[in-house]
């Protein structure tokens, strides 16, 4: 089981802490399952980059990024090192602590 913590850009959302988080799932489907605000224009198929997060820790609970994945997020705004699609980001069948930060969805038009 993971704990996951989401940290957010946008000043008015406070932090949020999710314990005991199954494995097998993508971060975008914990956020959806916890009504956190996250885009996903393109329904979470790697078509997109609106569900962009960046990875602060933990990023050996995860997958490895996928070379397609790669490609869009070049595409993304203010891309890093730490940037990931969490429609791609699946969480691996082991404990851990991870640490997202949500870039300012004000700036997404709806899904």
């Amino acid at each position: 089981m993971h704990t996951i913590e989401f940290e957010f850009e946008q000043k008015d959302i406070q932090p949020i802490t999710l314990h005991h988080i199954a494995p097998h799932q993508s971060i975008l489907e914990v956020a959806a399952a916890h009504q956190i605000e996250l885009h996903h224009n393109c329904g979470g198929v790697c078509a997109c980059t609106t569900c962009h997060v960046y990875i602060e820790t933990g990023e050996d609970c995860l997958s490895e990024i996928t070379d397609r994945e790669e490609d869009y997020i070049d595409r993304a705004v203010n891309p890093t090192l730490q940037s990931r699609l969490s429609c791609q980001a699946m969480l691996f069948n082991k404990s851990g602590h991870i640490k997202i930060r949500i870039p300012d969805q004000s700036q997404f038009l709806g899904e």
